[in-house]
């Protein structure tokens, strides 16, 4: 079911709610819309509601609905920019294609991805994703190697501005010990942010410190059949 920018506005109100409850403020916690498995209408639904940061996890999902999102919006003098965030594991491949438009890349586990998105898009904001958990499923580098990871994308050239986690499947306190100790690593190494939390343990993530939670169906609602995940 199509959601609406009303309804949108009304969700995001509630996790704003959630966020000041954890101890979190709007200035200090950035609301990324996870639209990854919905139709283009529920970009204009965020939009509409004056979201400004878009999430998406493929590469193929994000070319359209930012295209269809800037003609929406061709000629409109005082629309509010957009900033599209890509969550997924970065392929170098795709690399060449997204590089105009991604304007935070959360997935840069490993130099060849960040040596391609050097080269593609120099200069670009980058997060190092920890995989907090050790779940084999999931990606991201293990905390004794992003600290390396940090510095070879930080000689590249790339703003490296924080570390990215997704937590370990279960009940959300299962994240707590992963996303305090990402924060930890964070702070030492000078950076400035936590993108970790999202729709099930925001209250955690932002109790740990996170400044970037990524929620889709807290906004737009379950997503249907295959395209069903946690965020």
């Amino acid at each position: 079911m199509a959601v609406s920018g009303p309804e949108v506005v009304e969700r995001l109100a509630v996790v704003r709610r959630r966020i000041e409850a954890a101890g979190g403020t709007p200035d200090a916690v950035r609301v990324v819309a996870v639209t990854k498995g919905f139709g283009a209408e529920a970009v204009h639904a965020a939009m509409a509601a004056g979201v400004t940061d878009l999430g998406e996890s493929y590469a193929d999902e994000l070319l359209a609905k930012s295209a269809e999102a800037d003609a929406a919006v061709e000629g409109v003098a005082d629309a509010a920019p957009r900033r599209w965030h890509f969550l997924g594991r970065v392929q170098r491949n795709k690399v060449r294609r997204l590089a105009g438009v991604v304007s935070l890349w959360h997935g840069v586990d490993r130099v060849a991805a960040g040596r391609e998105i050097a080269a593609r898009a120099p200069g670009a904001a980058v997060l190092v994703q920890v995989n907090i958990s050790g779940e084999e499923q999931k990606s991201g580098c293990g905390f004794d190697e992003a600290p390396v990871l940090v510095d070879d994308l930080r000689h590249m050239g790339l703003d490296v501005r924080g570390l990215m986690a997704v937590g370990p499947t279960g009940p959300p306190e299962l994240a707590r010990p992963g996303y305090r100790r990402l924060a930890r690593l964070a702070e030492r190494l000078g950076l400035g942010e936590r993108s970790m939390g999202m729709t099930d343990d925001l209250e955690v993530a932002v109790e740990e410190g996170s400044t970037i939670v990524r929620v889709g169906r807290a906004l737009f609602g379950a997503r249907s059949g295959a395209n069903e995940v946690r965020r």
